[in-house]
């Protein structure tokens, strides 16, 4: 197998077309170290990365589907020894809970930009040590994709990437062009019946319901919330599943149609240009994911050097080609092919982008919105 087929291959295990045992079937451990020692010399170099002493044999991160280079983690553990362990999760509200309940032993997790001040509130997350950040430069980012990981003139966390989250519909399939979100529950209960997914995550499931109202995202309002449920029940017997990690559904023909984010819509219309993502034209969200260090983690040392070892514009360049999620950094920008930086799904246009909003923190822990998702789930 060449270089060109194993990243074939790598692409499709990050993407969720074949499974973790498939991509090491076909491609074998020894030939995966191989490419990378011989495509990425000298990636990780320096004290930077924890290079000059010994970090563990793992690093424990907590994280969402197809959200990461997997090359980058295997040149991570070819120079460290330290093996990157995912954990991955469907919504904040389940991070929440595992860290809640105690022992998640993780040593690093991706929350998303609204819940950063409820973790500092519950004493759940560390404040970080820019000294063993060097690759971290604030000045590089976007205000509005940092300044909630700052939490009482403290830092809690750095900024990984940002995004939308529009649906995805199979162009094959669907022949309307939907552009709303009106009609992505019109097709639900519609010609698109039983092939629908919507998020396992009461932000967007319950704020994409609200949207098609013209209601706000993170609305509270006792009316607005019953419009949004007697929507969702209506549409709950039509759909194909309730699941943030839809793209195998997607790619096999199982689904037609899914709420998405930024990166999944990149992902899957690369490979698939049927796929086409949309953002609803009433607005929705507009989100940035951060990394940060849970009180107490096991390995401290290793979650550093991951950190700041994904912060190398170098390294974060290949995340961003491989998820398709823009990292707000500026210096990543000046290394991306002109493709990428024109691609609309990843850089929308200025009037649709203002249409978004981010999350309030409020909505994380709204019993409300908590009670209305488990009765949708249960119905």
């Amino acid at each position: 197998m060449d270089r060109k087929d194993f990243i074939k291959q790598m692409r499709s295990w990050q993407n969720g077309s074949i499974t973790r045992r498939e991509f090491l079937g076909r491609t074998g451990l020894g030939l995966a170290a191989a490419v990378v020692a011989t495509n990425m010399p000298g990636l990780l170099t320096g004290k930077a990365y924890g290079a000059d002493k010994a970090i563990g044999d793992r690093v424990v991160l907590a994280t969402w589907p197809n959200y990461h280079n997997a090359e980058n983690f295997a040149a991570f553990a070819e120079k460290t020894g330290a093996h990157v362990q995912m954990n991955v999760f469907g919504s904040n509200e389940e991070m929440l809970a595992k860290l809640q309940a105690g022992g998640s032993g993780w040593d690093l997790f991706v929350p998303t930009n609204y819940t950063i001040s409820t973790y500092v509130e519950l004493g759940l997350i560390e404040p970080l040590d820019l000294s063993r950040l060097p690759n971290f430069d604030a000045a590089s980012y976007e205000k509005r994709f940092m300044e909630q990981g700052i939490v009482n003139g403290k830092l809690y966390a750095v900024p990984k990437n940002w995004g939308t989250t529009g649906f995805v519909y199979d162009s094959d399939r669907i022949k309307s062009r939907p552009s709303s979100w009106k009609e992505f529950w019109e097709l639900a209960k519609g010609e698109a019946s039983g092939r629908v997914m919507v998020h396992d995550y009461q932000l967007t499931a319950i704020g994409n319901a609200l949207k098609s109202f013209g209601y706000s995202f993170n609305s509270l309002d006792p009316k607005e919330l019953a419009d949004a449920e007697k929507l969702l029940l209506e549409v709950k017997p039509h759909l194909f599943a309730i699941n943030s990690d839809y793209q195998p559904s997607m790619r096999n023909g199982d689904a037609w149609m899914s709420m998405c984010w930024t990166g999944d819509g990149s992902q899957l219309h690369r490979d698939l240009p049927n796929m086409q993502f949309t953002l609803g034209k009433e607005g929705g969200e507009l989100w940035s994911d951060f990394f940060a260090i849970p009180k107490g983690a096991e390995r401290p040392d290793a979650a550093y050097a991951l950190i700041n070892f994904l912060l190398d514009p170098q390294v974060n360049k290949l995340e961003v080609e491989a998820h398709g999620y823009p990292s707000g950094d500026k210096r990543v920008d000046a290394l991306l092919p002109k493709a990428m930086l024109d691609d609309p799904i990843m850089y929308p246009a200025a009037e649709l982008l203002s249409a978004l909003e981010f999350g309030a923190a409020a909505t994380l822990t709204s019993p409300e919105r908590a009670e209305l998702m488990a009765r949708f789930k249960a119905a």
